[in-house]
């Protein structure tokens, strides 16, 4: 999908493909073969830019060519209740237009639209592409907010009975605080980057920097170290977790077994007295017409007594 748009009198407004004019914003999402070359073409980029920002697995990077400035990204998105993953999202300068490129739809994108195009300018490359940053960075947090009510649920719901599910709802959340911890190391080092060439006495003529502009970065900076701040805390706390958890099923199968096996130590005694008295030889009370009642008496006051002592030793 190929979106056109551009800032003109603090509206946003959509423009053909073959009405993109300069300071137009080239927004693809999930882009064909087709849309890829015709992008290329009419912005003279080459096609490794767009097809680099689709790849799954892209680390973020600053990359120039020519006239042409890559800078990928890791966002954060939902893939579904409780689950998070991050995406590349590819930001291409060129001399005429600024593009995002995507694999998937995405809220942080999606929020720059036609509703809050007051909040940004498309003509302004240097301040848009911060905005996006700084969107990308509050909605790291927003997210972690969210893992971390999700993680006391579910420590709640083991609190209670240690279901499996629970269990897996924990590793579902760890494995998205992994993904966090990656792509958010990744970015301040983008970030960085930006940093050094907004303080650069010669900066690129695709990346021009205000004062403004400068502030705003070190505010996404500040924002991007108390993400990663966060989720480290949020991991070390899971890791914890998830080792308590792990120390108490080992504990109370501990205490099943003990008191299993105390069980059948006990029930193992009249077993042992009926043994005894069942065999083909002479044993007491055997002509004695109460020897049933007195031989039963006898093992259960032995099973007694071993129960006693069972739970004196706190086998039970």
């Amino acid at each position: 999908m190929i979106e056109i748009l551009k800032t003109t009198d603090e509206k946003l407004i959509e423009l053909g493909i073959n009405e993109a004019q300069s300071g137009s914003w080239f927004n693809l999402i999930n882009p064909t073969y087709d849309e890829i070359q015709k992008v290329s073409l009419i912005l003279n980029l080459d096609e490794s830019f767009l097809r680099n920002s689709l790849d799954v697995d892209e680390r973020s990077r600053i990359e120039f060519e020519d006239d042409c400035l890559l800078i990928i990204t890791n966002i954060p998105v939902m893939e579904d209740e409780g689950a998070y993953d991050t995406l590349p999202l590819g930001i291409i300068f060129t001399q005429r237009g600024f593009i995002t490129v995507c694999s998937k739809k995405n809220r942080i994108i999606s929020s720059f639209n036609k509703d809050t195009s007051t909040s940004f300018d498309t003509r302004n490359k240097t301040k848009f592409l911060l905005d996006i940053l700084f969107r990308s960075t509050k909605y790291y947090l927003r997210y972690l907010n969210n893992i971390y009510k999700k993680s006391e649920e579910i420590e709640e719901e083991l609190r209670k009975t240690m279901k499996n599910k629970a269990l897996f709802q924990l590793f579902e959340v760890q494995k998205s605080l992994v993904y966090f911890t990656t792509a958010l190391k990744d970015n301040y080092m983008v970030l960085q980057k930006i940093m050094r060439i907004s303080q650069s006495t010669k900066q690129s003529s695709l990346l021009k920097f205000s004062e403004d502009d400068i502030d705003l970065l070190e505010d996404v900076i500040i924002e991007n170290k108390q993400a990663l701040e966060m989720v480290e805390m949020h991991r070390n706390i899971l890791e914890n977790m998830m080792d308590a958890f792990a120390s108490i099923i080992s504990n109370n199968l501990n205490i099943v077994m003990k008191f299993l096996t105390s069980i059948a130590i006990i029930f193992a005694i009249p077993t042992m007295f009926s043994s005894f008295w069942g065999m083909n030889v002479a044993v007491p009370f055997a002509h004695n017409e109460f020897g049933f009642l007195i031989v039963s008496i006898i093992s259960l006051i032995a099973a007694i007594l071993a129960a006693i002592f069972f739970v004196k030793k706190g086998m039970f």
